[in-house]
């Protein structure tokens, strides 16, 4: 039987890290839209739209499927990339508003880069992450996409 790489994922990482990030992977596919495809790479967790839906692929790698969400664990921190909230201002805003309604302390952020360097906030967050996760569609990310990042 062929183990799913997404467990393989889970298993590399400290015990302190493995429950906060199989949470955060858990409300990703609860509450993502439908026609994400879930994949690992080993070093990351993705949703992307599968080829079947965008055949263009993600320009910088078109063999690639379009890169939508990812959750990585390095030596410091958990991230979280979300390329919509990176794309999209609306989006971006929402969240900075759920984050602060929730009262989840100071932001550490890149353009569309979350990161958690203590498990505890982050497993604060998973609420107000699961409202962004939901608020974007397979369909609403390709259009933002096209409009906003392929040029």
């Amino acid at each position: 039987m062929k183990s799913n790489p997404v467990d393989g994922f889970l298993d590399g990482l400290s015990e302190e890290r493995k429950a906060p990030v199989a949470a955060l992977i858990e409300a990703l596919r609860s509450e993502l839209p439908s026609g994400f495809l879930e994949h690992s790479d080993g070093r990351m967790v993705h949703f992307s739209v599968p080829h079947s839906r965008y055949p263009d692929g993600y320009h910088c790698n078109p063999k690639a499927p379009l890169p939508f969400i990812s959750v990585a664990s390095t030596k410091g921190h958990v991230s979280l990339h979300h390329l919509g909230m990176y794309a999209h201002p609306p989006l971006l805003q929402a969240f900075q508003g759920d984050w602060n309604s929730a009262d989840l302390g100071k932001l550490n952020m890149g353009k569309g880069c979350v990161r958690f360097k203590r498990m505890a906030q982050l497993e604060a967050a998973i609420p107000a992450l699961k409202l962004t996760f939901a608020r974007m569609s397979l369909q609403a990310w390709i259009d933002c996409y096209e409009a906003e990042v392929k040029r």
